[in-house]
């Protein structure tokens, strides 16, 4: 009898220390997938999706309130600014792309270059609730993927290498212009 108690706690115990877990409201991002209707509720350029991957990227959101979301979304949004910088360099030493192209790829650099500053400050409004000023800076900054692609389409059939990467960018600073927007109206 001894032995099948053994045996049977060793089956039941971990299991009943892990239960835990999947009820635990903290380790559940439904305030990701809340967060996410919100903003693509108020915004419907704002991809649901994308939005959800974005936030899930950090494992803070995890546990985090709308406003730590928030903060979170500018973060990812400026370290995508910042990792756009090196990518846009490798592209201008690429030999395949004519002084047009090369300009081009110029003007996007210095546009983000201006945007991480620009959200920087921005950051800091929304971390001291000043969503007013916040929201300008967001818009501000949204304009460099707009302005980057534009740049390549003022030459008839020009193709941007960075369609992918200026809409990620104009995705991110939608979520963070609707989070400041949201948390505003509080």
């Amino acid at each position: 009898m001894t032995k099948r108690m053994n045996y049977i706690n060793l089956l039941i115990y971990p299991c009943l220390c892990l239960l835990p877990l999947f009820f635990h409201p903290s380790l559940s991002c439904d305030s990701v997938h809340r967060a996410c209707r919100k903003l693509a509720k108020r915004d419907p350029e704002l991809k649901y999706h994308f939005c959800v991957t974005s936030l899930e990227s950090d494992p803070r959101s995890r546990t985090a309130t709308l406003e730590e979301l928030g903060a979170i979304s500018v973060m990812v949004t400026i370290s995508n600014a910042t990792n756009l910088k090196p990518y846009i360099f490798k592209l201008l030493e690429d030999k395949r792309f004519d002084p047009y192209s090369k300009g081009c790829l110029r003007d996007c650099l210095e546009l983000y270059s201006d945007a991480i500053d620009t959200l920087r400050e921005a950051h800091a409004n929304f971390k001291n609730k000043h969503y007013f000023d916040a929201r300008q800076g967001f818009s501000s900054a949204m304009d460099a993927s707009v302005t980057c692609e534009e740049g390549f389409m003022e030459k008839e059939g020009e193709a941007s290498p960075l369609t992918k990467e200026d809409e990620r960018f104009f995705q991110l600073c939608a979520m963070d212009l609707a989070f400041a927007t949201i948390l505003d109206k509080k």
